[in-house]
Order: C-alpha cells, then structure tokens, then sequence
C-alpha cells in the first residue's frame, strides 16, 4: 500500500508540472530537432524528446517559472521576480537580466520578436532573448497572456477583462473586450 501511494503522489506532482507551462508550443519553428520543455514551480524544467520519458533539466533558479515559448533557436522561459532564463538546447540555461521585479507570466514569439509580459502593466521586448527592452503598455494591472497573429501582438490583462493591442511593439492600444471578467491566455488560429 505504501509503493501505491508513492507511484500516486509522483504521478500527481509529474501532472503538476507538465501542465504549468502557460504557452504550449503556440509557436512552430523549423529548426527545432522534436523537444518538448515544460516549465513549473521552484525553478522546475523537464524536457522530453518524445513527450512520453521526461527527465530533469537544472534552470540555476528557485523561481517559479510560469511561461515558455521558442523561437530563433532558442528556448525562452519566464517567471517570478522579473526572471528570464534562455537555452539553445533546453538542458543549458542562462539567467538573463529584465531589469524588472514584476512576475513575468507569459512569452511568445513573433515577427523575429520576443514578447513577454507580467505584473503592474510591464511588457518587455527581445530580439534574441538576451536583451530586453521596456515598453509602456499604459496598464497598471497584471498582464497574462501574449500572442503573435495578424501583424499585431495581443496582449491580455488580468483584470477587468481589458485588452491590449500593438502593431510596433512601441504604441498599445486598449480594446474593448466586452466583459469584466479576468481573461488569462489567448491564443491565435490562422
């Protein structure tokens, strides 16, 4: 009885950690060679070539990591405290500076831009996941979800059901979304 509830306690934080990644794989790119990476609390990375075997990968943080998303070869995860880590391989990982202490929640990939976003309204640009730009997105609340689709980033606030719209990276734009509930991930079909 005592290996039956060992087998389910593991399964259960192994459930856990394969479904806190916020983004997952909303961006396809050509020279990946087949790697799944999820991301979780305390810093937690698993990486899996075939989805089935998972296995760890250190991240050198003990922040919670809360999105992660690939593009121009490299991986990008994002997390409390302003946390950015990048890997070319998944299994590798370097702390990046944000210059933010925001909790960063999500990253996606787009137009040869990452985008990333998070807390008090911040919204942070890179072309290579090294450096990172601070934009104005005008929002002071907790931004959740980002996407690239139709030429345009969206991005999602946590409260009030509010939506943010840019073209350029530079100029945001509020829409009208129609509901003040929160909205907490979006997501784009071509």
């Amino acid at each position: 009885m005592k290996n039956v509830l060992y087998i389910f306690l593991i399964l259960c934080f192994s459930l856990t950690i394969c479904t806190c990644s916020v983004n997952w794989g909303s961006n396809k790119d050509d020279t990946t060679s087949g790697l799944f990476v999820s991301v979780g609390n305390s810093g937690t990375i698993i990486i899996s070539s075939d989805g089935i075997t998972w296995i760890f990968s250190t991240s050198g943080t003990s922040s919670n990591l809360w999105g992660i998303n690939y593009g121009n070869s490299t991986f990008v995860t994002v997390g409390d405290s302003g946390t950015i880590l990048t890997s070319s391989d998944g299994t590798s990982w370097d702390n990046r500076t944000s210059d933010v202490s925001s909790t960063l929640y999500g990253v996606t990939y787009g137009n040869s831009t990452f985008v990333t976003m998070g807390g008090s309204g911040t919204i942070l640009t890179s072309s290579d996941g090294t450096s990172w730009t601070s934009r104005t997105s005008g929002a002071s609340d907790t931004l959740w979800g980002v996407i690239y689709g139709k030429s345009a980033y969206v991005v999602v606030v946590g409260t009030l059901g509010t939506v943010l719209t840019s073209s350029d990276l530079t100029t945001w734009t509020s829409r009208t979304s129609n509901t003040s509930n929160n909205l907490l991930e979006v997501t784009y079909k071509e």
